[in-house]
């Protein structure tokens, strides 16, 4: 979509003169944040697959996914060494994991670097590092539960919101349109040059 809506811009200005600004992809900085794997190890979250986290989920419900989540199926016993390409774990913990988290969380390591040397060594867990991931995306996600249980105790003001945010949208919509129309020359009924035009021309005919 994002490379269709550049080409219409480019084709659009190349005609009409400059007029829309190209669409820029915001992309997380963190390369594991673009594409999420599900927690199954399937290539994308889904819905009909049951294997998302859903920023709803309670905090029993994010435990079960968690420790539920794909490893890595070589890693049997806790002295097996262990891979990190495809695991699911150590995705999210690519994507979530902070610096910060080791001293609250699991004060054993320095960082992520030392976590997985160790793994893949072999001599840990994959229970113990789905608990550290646990703890982390439960301190992720409990300020957004608490946020939607306050929306959801007014639900009201969260169409308020809607309301007023599907507003704005429409007037940007609208000022971009009449840009476009500007530039198409089709703006006939703000067009002054064009109504005194069109009347001296008309007038001329009498």
């Amino acid at each position: 979509m994002i490379e269709q809506a550049t080409e219409i811009v480019r084709r659009f200005n190349n005609i009409y003169g400059e007029t829309l600004v190209e669409p820029e992809i915001l992309l997380p900085s963190n390369a594991a944040c673009l594409r999420l794997p599900g927690t199954d190890g399937k290539a994308k979250m889904s819905k009909s697959l049951g294997n998302c986290i859903y920023l709803s989920d309670d905090a029993d419900t994010v435990q079960k996914s968690v420790m539920s989540m794909y490893t890595d199926p070589t890693h049997i016993h806790v002295s097996d060494p262990g891979h990190l390409e495809g695991n699911t774990v150590f995705t999210y913990l690519d994507a979530f994991c902070r610096p910060e988290h080791f001293e609250r969380y699991l004060p054993d390591y320095p960082n992520l670097d030392e976590l997985k040397a160790h793994y893949q060594r072999g001599g840990l867990g994959d229970m113990k590092v789905k608990r550290f991931l646990a703890n982390i995306m439960q301190e992720l996600l409990e300020p957004i539960r608490q946020r939607r249980q306050e929306f959801a105790q007014d639900i009201p003001a969260v169409y308020d919101m809607l309301q007023k945010g599907c507003a704005d949208a429409r007037a940007v919509a609208a000022a971009t349109l009449d840009d476009v129309r500007r530039a198409m020359k089709i703006n006939y009924f703000d067009d002054a040059a064009l109504i005194e035009e069109q009347a001296k021309r008309f007038a001329a005919e009498k």
